[in-house]
């Protein structure tokens, strides 16, 4: 059974980008958040085996939503997606519990490479 991802980014082109690579390589998509407080919730309905957290976003940035999506559930896999020269969020994000991290703007093999790992 395809492993179901949730893609959250600010930017509808962004989700769409993951969401291309994602289905192409056989995973399901199984929702998509615009902001850090919708991403919250739809973990909660959806309960997706993988999340690819963007850190900057509005209402509620990536690592406040990855600490309350790890408050709901603590094996939640996440994967945070940052811009360059995000290195010390990127390193707060993996603190508070992320598995890895992609740079924008994604390489197909880094973002399916780091999806692997952290499902295994």
């Amino acid at each position: 059974m395809a492993k179901r991802i949730l893609v959250v980014d600010d930017a509808a082109f962004m989700r769409m980008m993951v969401k291309d690579i994602l289905t192409k390589n056989g995973f399901e998509v199984c929702g998509e958040a615009g902001d850090g407080e919708q991403a919250v919730e739809m973990y909660k309905e959806l309960s997706p085996d993988l999340v690819t957290l963007d850190i900057t976003m509005p209402e509620m940035d990536g690592i406040t939503a990855l600490k309350a999506i790890k408050k709901v559930d603590s094996g939640a896999k996440v994967i945070m997606c940052s811009a360059m020269g995000q290195q010390g969020m990127v390193i707060d994000a993996i603190q508070a519990g992320a598995k890895d991290f992609i740079v924008k703007p994604f390489q197909a093999d880094r973002v399916i490479d780091a999806i692997n790992k952290a499902l295994n």
